[in-house]
């Protein structure tokens, strides 16, 4: 469970810091001071998300260091490999989040937005229930959930102390999630910015 909670706090966290990033300029007024300044759509992007970054990375010292003192259960893997992979993991969550922010309107609308993804996103992942029990059919859409790979990689990590190359068919999906997640978002606020 302990390793579970590192997931659901991140994807909770990031993805709804994530998705009221943007709009939370556009319900202010200063989004239109931001496309005015020299920087680039690609750099404005990265200085709304980096913050998130940093704050799901606390959050996962956090959880590891309660883990690990308050409820004894150690880590067998690499720390610094599991960091490397959570930020895989932080690429899809903030990516949605960015994605999320750029068709919303208001930060509630975001946030509800955010809250309609998370809930399957749980119960996709084989978190509560065990996805060789699910029907077939909603198996093969687990495979477009992000944290059915997390939720492998940080058991792996924590629990069996595995290394990258029996994490590998789990860190291939999320890249490439990651990647495509997050390319739409920002193709989607160019659109917005044009």
């Amino acid at each position: 469970m302990v390793p579970g909670v590192i997931c659901l706090i991140l994807t909770v966290m990031t993805m709804i810091l994530g998705s009221v990033s943007l709009v939370k300029e556009q319900e202010q007024g200063t989004m239109e001071q931001l496309i005015v300044t020299p920087i680039k759509g690609w750099e404005l992007i990265l200085g709304k998300i980096l913050p998130f970054v940093v704050i799901g990375y606390v959050d996962i010292i956090i959880i590891l260091l309660v883990g690990c003192f308050w409820f004894k259960v150690p880590i067998m893997g690499s720390i610094p490999l599991l960091l490397g992979l959570s930020g895989l993991f932080l690429l899809n969550t903030l990516g949605l989040g960015l994605f999320i922010s750029t068709i919303s309107r208001t930060q509630q609308q975001a946030m509800m937005t955010a809250f309609f993804f998370m809930m399957p996103f749980v119960l996709l992942s084989g978190f509560i229930f065990p996805i060789a029990n699910m029907p077939e059919f909603i198996q093969y859409l687990t495979y477009l959930v992000p944290l059915r790979y997390f939720l492998v990689i940080i058991r792996g990590i924590c629990l069996k102390g595995v290394g990258l190359s029996v994490l590998l068919p789990e860190v291939i999906p999320l890249v490439l999630l990651g990647l495509g997640i997050f390319a739409l978002s920002v193709a989607r606020f160019h659109k917005k910015l044009e």
